[in-house]
Parts: structure tokens; C-alpha cells; sequence
């Protein structure tokens, strides 16, 4: 029988125990027999917009002045910010430009270009006249060099009616023989490429009753977007995002996220829209809170961080976020800057109600070095403690599954489902797999059957191929704990089991400040090692010190893991960076463990040689 837990609350409520900003943590199991149990929230899901442009008509008409999307200007001095009224009328006057163009009904609009005000615009306006969009990372164009195979073939699986980028000096290369018959607009050197169209000449355009007819036509199932997976093997998947997937995933979060209602977000985001993180999660955030998003042109690479920092930092124009987005690695690179100034700590953390990570495990000295800082600054101010949290999604369901809408003790656990969701556990090699139902899970790959077969099980869960299990199997209202991939696990030849994303994000702490990321590996072989992509802390150490510090951080995982499946035995560190050219690094900054082992086989090969290498570094 289902069986309901629940949060007492208390008496004097605190921002992440009040129940007007936080939803209380109920969750119910119901016991599926043979160890397999199902977890969903017991309130219902609320209704939800029809589609992704109600929030923009409903903010135009109610706060029409407030900001809502801004951009750096090209001469660093602030900001080219768009109301909600003036973002309405530019996304109205392309959708009219975009209809006028008499394209093909079925085929996508395709976005190559990074994240700016008018790659919004043309993303909203294909949405309000029911065209799908498809946002292409621009990676693919732009970190190539003469080979552009990879986005050719991209653009002829999407056979898009329309191209757009921002600058034809940039994306025109890509576009050149593509083989594809579409329109192809550009905002900045359209004339430099045969037979493009100018961003601003559809700017212009003056807007019908026609856009509004064709608003009208959409139903909660028409295409919104096309997403493309990560593309491990080399061949990304498009993945279908209806409106209703997108619209109901941010009731979810609104019925848990209920201070989002009462305090209108303000976000600085880098997050690629490209990516459902930053293109869904967050751009639809703003969009259905009437909030306000800072685009922010930094990444988290070495020099890239400065442009984040300096939009936090300057007084003028600095912006100060109330929830803060980011991947481990992002929160990584910006805490040198933020432990250095007390100023720019406070700037970031004084109006910060919620910092959140995901896309990769935050290692533990990541964790508490955010929260040392953060405790510094924010001392006998009003906002208490530093809320950091997680969630847990993927491409296919739009994104969120779970939250953890309370106050956690490390990283780890990726909290309990959101309303509307049934989250399913089967065991599985010895671990527990999750399966996932709701009106935010896609319908299916594009003009792919196979492998939308292949992604549901038979009573209709999506298989998402990862796993978990409960912190207190006395208590699910305590959470889930991430288990990492089922596929990306492997054994050693000792039969036992090596779980790859826990034990990546161990080995990562234990190197701190060492090391930017760990590839594990070991699949069919006696023991586990570890390809380390080092800091730029580590470049600045003597080899033999680098080494020494390796070595003792292999020894205290030995002390604290006797078994072989959590305890590496050598390492070897790499003398250069992930490459983002050959997808081992993606645009969000984590590592593709597959990707890495299968064009690094000589690496691997050094790890486990006789005689032993002199690079490899053991216990």
C-alpha cells in the first residue's frame, strides 16, 4: 500500500522551512514487489500554459516596463536590456517576418549562434506561430577548423527551413555547402553570404492578425523544440520537446519553488541554450516567473571565468542574482575570485536565496568552500545560510525530475520527485534503475522509431539509464542519491562492480585543488586507475611536489577504501586540457568519460604497462 512521508514543519518558519516559499517535502511510496518501489509526490499537478509563449503575451500585458532579458554591450560599459513589452513586439514583428517567408510547415527553424537577445527573439518567435526550433551548439561551427562533416550532418538530419546565426563572418564557413536548401539570416554581415537575409530586415517587419492565428493553433503537443543529445557516439539524437513537456516541467517547479512567485528571479546565465539546462530549465524560468535574465558571456575555462567575474564585480553595472545556475565546474573556477574579495563575495552571495549545480557530481571540497565563503560574508544578515542545492533531468524530460527543496548536509543526494512525476526504481546489476512518467517526458526521437522503442519500458517509463537509491530507506522524504549511469559502470575482473559517477567525484575531492576533472577506467582489468586533467594550481608546482600531493591523495583513498571498487591505484596526469574540438569537454564544462577512454587508448594502455611507466603515479 502507498505509504506517505512527511516534514514536520515548525512553528517559526525560515525561508527554506516556510511553507508560502518552499513546498513541504511529502513524498509517497508505493512497493511494486520483486525489491522495485515507486516515489511521487501526493499533491497533484496544477494546470499549466498551453504553451511557452502564454508567459510572454501574460508579462507584456502585466509588467510591460520591467526588464526582462538583457545583454553586455560590445564596449563593456553595461548592459542592452529589452522590457517585456519591447521583447513582445520584436518577437512579434519576426514571427510575421519568419510567416511572410512562406516556409515549409514541417521543417525546423536551426539557431547556430551563442546566447544573445537576438537568438531569443527568433527562438520565441518560431514558438508563437507553432515552428520548432532547434538550437545547435555553436561549438560545432566555430571550434572545427575546415572540417565542418560533423555540423553538415547535423543540418541535413534536421533539414531545417531556416538557418540563423549572428555573424556571417562566424557561422557562414559552417553553411557552405551544407547541402541543405534553407533560408539563412544572419544579424551581422548578411551581404557577405549569397542570398542571406538581415536579422533587422525581419525586425521590421510590421505584424498581422496572421501571427496570432497561427499563436492560436497550438496545441500542448505541437513541437516546440528540437534538442540534440550529447552525441557520445558521434551521432546526437533529436529529441522532441512539446510545448506541453516544457510548460508543465515549470509547474513543477513553481509548486515546489513557490518564492519564485512572490520574488521575481533575477539570473546572470551563461548556461547554453543549446543544452535543456540553460535553454529550458532556465530561459523558461524567467520566462514563466516574469523575472529578468543577465546574459552572461563568461564560461568556466581559464579566461573565459573573467567575464563572469567582471559582470558580478562592476559597480556600476554589476548584476547580483537572487538564484544562481551553474555546473560544478563553473562554481569551481569562480571561487578563487570570490575567497580573494570579500567585496565581489558579497555582491554575489547578499541577495543569493539559491544557488544551484548540476549537469555533473559537485566533489565535497567544492561544496564546502562555497559555504565558507558564503558564511563569511553573509554574517548577521537576514538571508541565513547558504542554500545550495540540486536537482536532477535530461534532455528528454524538459528538464527536472526530482528537487531538493531543502537545506542539504553535502552533495549527492538530487532530492524527490516534483509534482506530477512518478519515479520508478527496478533493480539492475546491483543497482537500483530509474524510470520516470509525467507530462514532461518527450514523446519520442525525431524520425527515429528504433530508438524511441528502445527508450520505454513496456508499462510507458521512460529508461533514462540512471541510477539511484534512497538515503534513509526508513524515510524517502529524505531523498534520492544519485547512482550514476548504469551503462558507464563496468566490472573488474574480479566480478566486482566499479560505480564510475561516484567514484569520479571522490577522486576529483581527494585531488583538490589538483586536478579539473578524472576519467576512470579500468573495464576488465584487476584494478582501477584514473586519467587526471589537472588545475591550473597543479601546472604551477614543481613536478616532483605535483606528484607527492597525487600520490598521498591515492594513499588516503586507500585508508579510507579498502575495497577495490572505490580505490584507484594509479594515476596518470595528462599534460593538456579536455579538448572541446573533440567533444571531450561539452559546452557545460564536464568531461565525457567515453569519449575520453576511446580517443586516449595509448594513455590507458600507459596506465596498466609492464614494465610500469615512469609517468604513472601509484600509492
Amino acid at each position: 500500500m502507498p505509504k506517505e512521508t512527511a516534514m514536520v514543519e515548525p512553528t517559526t518558519p525560515t525561508f527554506l522551512d516556510d511553507p508560502r516559499m518552499l513546498a513541504p517535502r511529502r513524498v509517497v511510496r508505493t512497493e511494486l514487489g520483486g525489491g522495485a518501489f515507486e516515489l511521487e509526490a501526493p499533491e497533484p499537478l496544477a494546470p499549466y500554459a498551453r504553451c511557452v509563449g502564454e508567459w510572454l503575451e501574460q508579462w507584456a500585458a502585466q509588467t510591460p516596463d520591467a526588464i526582462a532579458f538583457a545583454e553586455p554591450l560590445g564596449d563593456g560599459s553595461g548592459w542592452l536590456r529589452l522590457s517585456w513589452a519591447g521583447l513582445r513586439q520584436q518577437v512579434g514583428a519576426v514571427a510575421q517576418g519568419l510567416l511572410d517567408l512562406g516556409l515549409p510547415a514541417d521543417k525546423p527553424l536551426v539557431v547556430l549562434s551563442d546566447n544573445a537577445l537576438d537568438h531569443l527573439v527568433m527562438l520565441l518567435a518560431g514558438m508563437h506561430i507553432g515552428r520548432a526550433v532547434c538550437t545547435v551548439s555553436s561549438g560545432y561551427c566555430r571550434l572545427a577548423g575546415s572540417d565542418f562533416s560533423r555540423i553538415h550532418n547535423i543540418l541535413q538530419a534536421l533539414d531545417p527551413g531556416l538557418v540563423y546565426a549572428s555573424d556571417a563572418a562566424v557561422y557562414g564557413p559552417a553553411l557552405v555547402d551544407a547541402g541543405i536548401g534553407a533560408a539563412v539570416v544572419f544579424s551581422q554581415g548578411a551581404g557577405q553570404f549569397p542570398g542571406a537575409l538581415p536579422f533587422a530586415a525581419l525586425a521590421a517587419t510590421a505584424e498581422t492578425p496572421a501571427v496570432m492565428q497561427a499563436y492560436a493553433a497550438i496545441t500542448p503537443d505541437s513541437h516546440g523544440k528540437y534538442l540534440l543529445t550529447s552525441g557520445s557516439t558521434g551521432h546526437p539524437k533529436v529529441v522532441i520537446n512539446t510545448h506541453r513537456m516544457m510548460c508543465a516541467n515549470q509547474q513543477m517547479l513553481a509548486q515546489t519553488l513557490r518564492f519564485l512567485d512572490v520574488e521575481k528571479p533575477v539570473l546572470l546565465d551563461w548556461l547554453p541554450w543549446s543544452h535543456t539546462f540553460g535553454g529550458n530549465h532556465n530561459v523558461h524560468l524567467v520566462l514563466r516567473t516574469g523575472g529578468t535574465m543577465y546574459i552572461d558571456q563568461g564560461r568556466p575555462l581559464p579566461g573565459a571565468i573573467d567575464k563572469t567575474i567582471a559582470h558580478l564585480r562592476d559597480p556600476v553595472h554589476g548584476v547580483q542574482p537572487t538564484v544562481y545556475f551553474n555546473v560544478p565546474r563553473g562554481y569551481e573556477m569562480m571561487l578563487p575570485a570570490l575567497e580573494a574579495d570579500e567585496a565581489l563575495a558579497h555582491r554575489f552571495f547578499g541577495r543569493l536565496r539559491m544557488a544551484f549545480y548540476a549537469g555533473a557530481g559537485m566533489p565535497v571540497s567544492t561544496w564546502k568552500r562555497l559555504e565558507a565563503v558564503a558564511a563569511k560574508v553573509r554574517a548577521g544578515s537576514d538571508m541565513g545560510p547558504l542554500w545550495l542545492t540540486t536537482s536532477w533531468g535530461s534532455t528528454e524530460t524538459a528538464p527536472a525530475i526530482t528537487f531538493a527543496s531543502w537545506q542539504l548536509e553535502g552533495p549527492g543526494v538530487i532530492g524527490i520527485p516534483l509534482h506530477g512525476t512518478r519515479l520508478k526504481f527496478i533493480p539492475n546489476g546491483g543497482k537500483l534503475e530509474m524510470r520516470i512518467k509525467g507530462d514532461h517526458i518527450f514523446p519520442g526521437y525525431r524520425n527515429n522509431p528504433e530508438a524511441t522503442a528502445a527508450a520505454f519500458d513496456a508499462d510507458g517509463y521512460y529508461c533514462i539509464g540512471d541510477a539511484g537509491y534512497l538515503a534513509d530507506e526508513a524515510d524517502p522524504a529524505q531523498g534520492v542519491v544519485f547512482n550514476g549511469r548504469v551503462a558507464e559502470d563496468f566490472k573488474l575482473t574480479s566480478g566486482t562492480w566499479v560505480s564510475v559517477g561516484t567514484l569520479r567525484v571522490k577522486v576529483v575531492s581527494a585531488l583538490a585543488p589538483y586536478a579539473q576533472d578524472v576519467v576512470i577506467t579500468g573495464h576488465d582489468r584487476s584494478e582501477i586507475g584514473a586519467l587526471v586533467f589537472l588545475s591550473e594550481a597543479a601546472r604551477k608546482l614543481p613536478a616532483a611536489e605535483l606528484q607527492a600531493a597525487v600520490r598521498g591523495a591515492l594513499q588516503s583513498l586507500k585508508a579510507e577504501h579498502s575495497g577495490s571498487s572505490q580505490t584507484p591505484t594509479r594515476a596518470l596526469l595528462l599534460p593538456d586540457n579536455p579538448s572541446a574540438a573533440a567533444g571531450e569537454i561539452t559546452d557545460k564544462g564536464y568531461v565525457n568519460q567515453r569519449l575520453v577512454l576511446a580517443r586516449r587508448t595509448a594513455d590507458v594502455e600507459a596506465l596498466y604497462a609492464t614494465p610500469a611507466d615512469a609517468r604513472v603515479i601509484r600509492p
